[in-house]
This record gives structure tokens, sequence and C-alpha cells, in this order.
């Protein structure tokens, strides 16, 4: 335990000019004191690691010091190849670079774990776009992905309905959902954070000047917390319903899970029949009846009237359609 914190305290100090005692035992999650012990143990070790005293203090690594990833276990060493989306870095125009850095890596490595990269991706792919749907890489992409690499502000023209719209924006961070790239941005000069898609740029202007990032700003966080938002944001009617024990388990695959999985434990026990009634957040009533389709007799809906009516329709044609014939 206590070697592999040394080894983790290293390599901070390798990426870093110098680091307090506070950040180190945050970082390590251990106590300052701790940090002062394990130092002084790596110091006695041969690691040149000095400590600057004073109120701007901290340490840091002297003469150059590089240590060689000889500590990887191969667990480790083919965690660090599944790192990286091959056709994510592509898109973004960062193959090239992706690949030597991955050759430098390799090169690092014990010869025992060389083969890592190999390993790794006979086991394992990220294919991220939606089936049936063929993937557009947007045009525009590597400009922005350079901006966002270099915290520079863009300048972006960009499809809000029929109109065009333009804004200066800081560029924090990528995501790629099911296919689909958005950027994660702040309106320049202090304005909110906002998500876009960047297929709807129409052009984009990279600016010289760089902005200062908000150090606790946490990407998967923003789109985790912007993404439930935009999901529930779309759920603005509700209808109610009774399922089957079937219907039960079928409805977190027919709906938005998590909408459906609330929704049922918000709902009351079995009625005699065993059947559930539930009162269930949608889009509309349109797309509830796409939705709820899929589980065929094992819903009854009850509320509104007027879904319960299609319903009642789509039945009557379902058993005009396998009807017996006469005669068959």
């Amino acid at each position: 335990m206590r070697a592999a914190r040394l080894i983790k305290m290293v390599l901070l100090l390798q990426s870093r000019p110098s680091m307090t005692a506070a950040e180190l035992a945050r970082e390590l999650e251990v106590s300052e004191r701790t940090v002062t012990r394990d130092a002084q143990a790596l110091s006695e070790a041969g690691v040149p690691v000095y400590a600057d005293r004073g109120r701007v203090g901290g340490y840091r690594l002297v003469g150059g010091y590089r240590t060689r990833l000889t500590g990887l276990h191969r667990s480790e060493a083919e965690a660090l190849f599944l790192s990286g989306v091959p056709g994510a870095l592509r898109e973004m125009g960062l193959e090239d670079a992706a690949s030597a850095a991955r050759l430098k890596v390799s090169a690092a490595l014990l010869p025992s774990l060389r083969d890592a990269s190999r390993t790794a991706a006979q086991r394992f792919h990220l294919d991220a776009p939606n089936w049936f749907k063929e993937p557009e890489t947007p045009v525009l992409l590597p400009a922005v992905a350079d901006a966002v690499w270099d915290d520079r502000r863009i300048t972006a023209r960009y499809r809000r309905g029929a109109d065009e719209v333009v804004r200066e924006l800081e560029p924090y961070g990528l995501v790629l959902k099911a296919g689909v790239w958005y950027l994660c941005a702040r309106v320049a000069g202090g304005g909110s954070f906002r998500v876009y898609r960047i297929d709807r740029f129409t052009a984009v202007e990279t600016g010289e000047e760089r902005f200062e990032r908000e150090p606790e700003f946490d990407l998967p966080a923003f789109w985790e917390e912007r993404a439930e938002q935009f999901a529930r944001s779309l759920l603005r009617a509700r209808v109610l319903v009774r399922l089957s024990p079937q219907g039960v388990r079928g409805l977190p695959h027919a709906l938005d899970s998590l909408s459906a999985r609330e929704a049922l434990a918000d709902a009351d026990g079995p009625d005699g029949d065993g059947w559930v009634t539930v009162a269930l957040p949608v889009e509309s009533e349109e797309v509830a009846h796409t939705q709820l389709t899929a589980l065929g007799p094992e819903v009854e809906v009850l509320a509104p009237e007027s879904l319960r009516e299609r319903f009642a329709g789509d039945a009557l044609r379902l058993a005009g359609l396998y009807h017996p014939r006469n005669g068959v």
C-alpha cells in the first residue's frame, strides 16, 4: 500500500513543477505528516525530492529526475491503452498524436508488458454511434478540438431553428454521445456554461486570445447534470397506465429507464389481478403511443381518454387482421 503511494507521489511531482504538502496530502488522501515522512523515505531511497521552505514552498524533484514506467502491473498497462477512443481521436484530428504517444509509452514499459496494447485491443472495442445510423463527422470538429486543447476563444456561428446566431465562446470540453459531438463552453466574458451540437456550427474562427479556465470545472459532472436536465425537460405530459407483471419488467426498456423506474417506485402495490397502476411522465401523447405499443397486451392506458381511444382503435384493427377467416 505504501509502495504504491510512494510511486504515485513521484509521478505527481514529475508532472508538476512543485506541490505543497497540503496538495500532496489531498491527492494521496493522507495527512501532511505522512507526506513529510514519505518524502523523507523517497530521499533516503535515492529519489531527489527537495522541500522548499516558506510561504510559497513545496516539494519538487531536482536534477531533471524522471522515473521509467517499470512499476506497472499488466492490468494497469492494458487499462492505459484502453483510455483512448480510436474513432473519436481520428475525428478530432488527433490520431497521429495518439499513435506517437502509444509508441512512447510502449517503449518505456518493461519488455514483458509491451504487448499490452495488442492484448487490450483484442478484448475491448468501443463503438459509440447508434445502430442503423450512419455517423457523420462534423467538418468543423478538428478546429473546435484544437481550440479546446489550446484554451483559445472561438467565434462560432451556429444554426438555432431557422436563424443563425454568432457567439464568442470559451470552449471547455468535447463530449461524444451516441455518435453526436457536443461542445461544452462558456459564453465569453463570464457568461453561463452551455452545450452546443457541433454539427449545427456553420463557421468557427479561433482567436489568438487564451482564456483562463475555471479550476473547479468538472466536465463529466457538468455533462451528467445537463444531460439529465435535458432528458427531464422533454417529459412534459403524463399518462396513467396499468401494467401486468411482465409489463412492469418491460417498462424500463420501452421508455426512458430512469423515469420509468422512478414512476414504478412511486406506484402503489399490485391490485387483485397482480397489475400495477403507474403515472408516467412522457414527452407527448404521440411518443407515449409509440413507446407503450411495444408492451402490447401487458399495458392498459387509463388516461388521458384520447390516448386510450388510440389503443382501443389499434386493438380493433389488430382483431380484424387476426380474426379467423371464414373457411380457413
